[in-house]
């Protein structure tokens, strides 16, 4: 290492300032790697490495014709991939690839100031496709590299070591840090012109709108965040948190798809003591968001239009592309539905025809026994929950590949599988037996955070539970009346009941040495209860939830209520305008204010010639502060005649001190001390 630093420190300035910006550029696009087409990551990793070694071997640089020729396929290229050279995709694309380019003709100082601010708006396109704490981390590094460049290719001629350049950087950002949480602070909040654009592709996706049987397990590996939910009071238990998505009824044989009408009244009435709580929902690119239950008024969410199916979700006017955050208000005992048993209800025991014919056949038996010839949908409910429970049946995630019969298998093949293998079964089988019956999906519990309060639910808590319509009967009561309504029925709770009822979640695989490092632990701290890697999990939740709530979700209504607790009455943006301008005027003249004082008070050279100054205006010649030396030296002798050559001549050599290559405080010392000898001219 010792011999590689002291090769760097050999070679030429041009040489090594060009290899550390280089490497301040590769910290720069690295976390866009993830967003760029494979061809341009690797055509900028080409680029760089060639012009590190032109820098390395300090080689010419190439002609302009490469530069015009790698410019074309980048442009064609970009065409090709992005289908237009505008939009977010495209023009980040073109700008990195710009920025790489550019490094190929660092001829000039101007040069170098290009590379600089392409680089700072590479930098801030980062966050257009994510604003997390991770990529602040990152951009701040990144940044913390761009600035000490900027500085070092201001300095003047020789080799500046980088470590001088860093420290002037670090000053300079230090001394920027509160106006920069000013004017995040006070920076009006005005659409368009503030937040993050949305996009098609931004955020990520999680439960679908359909559900191919076999497709949550899938995100039961994903241990992504898909919301936090703030309970006010005591929260419920994690049993009973069903937290409600798509509701799926026709089916292909298949694949469960919505309903293709869904105009039918809700007919909800709640009952009990509701639960309020905050949810700060992940992007998802759906329109909908995910309340607990039975949620009859309208969740708090500022900027979209919300409306109610009678299906009891809750759909916005558009996909939900950035982090939001919402109030809401649910009762778990409610009654909802069709009040009785007629033609509305038909397309929930309709089945593809030619599909499961041993489970149609099951259903048949099962209708023949004595016992269930007249029985109601809430004994027919039961006794399929008993199956489940005695059957041998088994939760997993991996119960092999399904065929086209896909209830025939889990019932008489398999017996295994996962949430969503489960319910399809289910409700095929209740159809089958003419009970109406349908999927609901979404997510079921998570974990309680006891760093800072919150609920967290994950892509691997997404669920798929069922809904029975029963007569004369609700959810969350015993006595449900005369009035038929759906009831949710989870028949993962008959086969695992400590997916639901302890929460515990199916993990992937382990291969040969995961499972040694599980076995591992377990044998040692993992016996003793505690796991480190799950607290700091916990903690590291805990952060990024805090920088979610106070940092993105720092919107125009917090910037208000500052203005308040400052004593406004109503404030408006305009308010806030115009306390940051007067802010900012105020920190301009404190800042010139001390900039010229901490100058006088750290130069020696300004300090004696301000000190002579102040003698000369006592016997009666003032001067202004942009006169040189050389010029009072001549005003003097002008106004005081013969007795002035004595200060006139320290004058002199105090300019010619100035402007030597090397000024020593010896020096200084040594004119302030013949200073003290010389007679002041008199008129």
């Amino acid at each position: 290492m010792n011999k590689l630093i002291n090769t760097i420190n050999s070679l030429p300035r041009d040489s090594r300032d060009t290899l550390f910006l280089l490497l301040v550029i590769t910290a720069v696009v690295l976390p866009q790697v993830v967003h760029l087409p494979l061809w341009c990551s690797g055509l900028v990793a080409g680029v760089l490495v060639w012009r590190g070694s032109l820098a390395w071997k300090s080689q010419p640089l190439p002609s302009r014709w490469w530069l015009v020729t790698l410019l074309v396929v980048a442009v064609a290229a970009t065409l090709a991939t992005h289908k237009t050279i505008l939009g977010r995709d495209a023009g980040v694309t073109l700008l990195v690839i710009l920025l790489a380019l550019k490094t190929l003709e660092l001829r000039a100082q101007r040069d170098a100031f290009v590379v600089f601010f392409l680089g700072f708006f590479c930098m801030l396109s980062n966050f257009l496709f994510s604003q997390s704490l991770l990529t602040a981390f990152a951009m701040l590094l990144a940044l913390m590299g761009l600035l000490p460049a900027f500085v070092n290719a201001h300095m003047p001629v020789g080799k500046p070591p980088l470590m001088v350049a860093g420290k002037i950087a670090g000053k300079m950002a230090l001394l920027g840090a509160p106006i920069m949480v000013v004017l995040f602070m006070l920076f009006p909040r005005l659409a368009p012109l503030w937040g993050m654009p949305g996009g098609p592709l931004q955020g990520k996706s999680g439960l679908s709108a359909n559900m191919q049987v076999g497709t949550i397990a899938n995100l039961a590996l994903d241990d992504s965040i898909a919301m936090r939910i703030k309970f006010e009071g005591n929260p419920p238990e994690g049993r009973d948190v069903y937290l409600r998505g798509p509701v799926l009824s026709n089916f292909d044989g298949r694949e469960w798809l919505p309903p293709f009408s869904s105009s039918l009244p809700s007919n909800l009435k709640v009952s009990g003591q509701p639960f309020n709580y905050e949810v700060t929902l992940e992007p998802s690119n759906k329109p909908w968001l995910f309340t607990m239950d039975a949620a009859p008024t309208a969740p708090a969410l500022v900027g979209y239009q919300l409306r109610l199916t009678p299906l009891l979700q809750w759909l916005t006017n558009r996909p939900i592309t950035e982090l939001v955050r919402y109030k809401a208000q649910s009762y778990t005992q409610f009654r909802y539905g069709p009040e009785k048993q007629g033609l509305s209800l038909q397309d929930y025991v309709n089945l593809p025809p030619s599909y499961n014919p041993r489970t149609l056949q099951l259903a048949a038996d099962i209708r023949r026994d004595a016992r269930f010839a007249q029985a109601d949908a809430a004994t027919l409910t039961s006794e399929v929950m008993r199956r489940l429970r005695t059957g041998g049946y088994e939760y997993t995630l991996e119960p092999g590949v399904y065929g086209d019969n896909t209830a025939d298998e889990f019932w008489f093949d398999r017996k295994a599988g996962f949430c969503e293998h489960i319910a399809s079964a289910f409700v095929v089988l209740m159809r089958a037996l003419d009970v109406p019956a349908r999927i609901v999906t979404g997510y079921q519990g998570g974990e309680f955070n006891a760093v800072d309060g919150y609920w967290v639910v994950r892509q691997s808590d997404a669920h798929a539970w069922a809904e029975v319509w029963q007569a004369g009967t609700s959810n969350g009561s015993k006595d449900g009346g005369t009035a038929g309504s759906w009831v949710r029925v989870d028949p993962t709770s008959a086969v695992a009941p400590q997916r639901i009822d302890t929460l515990q979640r199916l993990t992937a695989p382990r291969g040969a040495f995961g499972g040694a490092i599980a076995s591992l632990w377990s044998n040692t701290l993992g016996g003793s209860g505690f796991n480190p890697l799950l607290q700091l999990r916990a903690v590291w939740d805990a952060v990024n939830n805090s920088w979610n709530q106070k940092i993105l979700n720092y919107s125009e209504a917090t910037q208000l209520n500052i203005l308040k607790n400052l004593g406004f009455s109503s404030p408006s943006w305009a308010d806030l305008s115009y306390v940051l301008i007067v802010i900012i005027v105020v920190v301009s003249l404190l800042g010139i204010a001390w900039t010229t004082w901490d100058k006088r008070q750290h130069d020696p050279w300004l300090r004696l010639l301000s000190l002579v100054r102040a003698r000369l205006e006592k016997t009666g010649l003032a001067s202004h502060s942009s006169i040189s030396p050389r010029e009072l030296a001549l005003i003097t002798s002008l106004h005081f005649g013969e007795s002035a050559k004595p200060i006139a001549a320290w004058l002199i050599q105090l300019e010619e001190l100035r402007y030597r290559a090397q000024m020593h405080n010896t020096d200084i010392a040594s004119l302030k001390s013949r200073l003290k000898s010389i007679a002041w001219p008199v008129k």
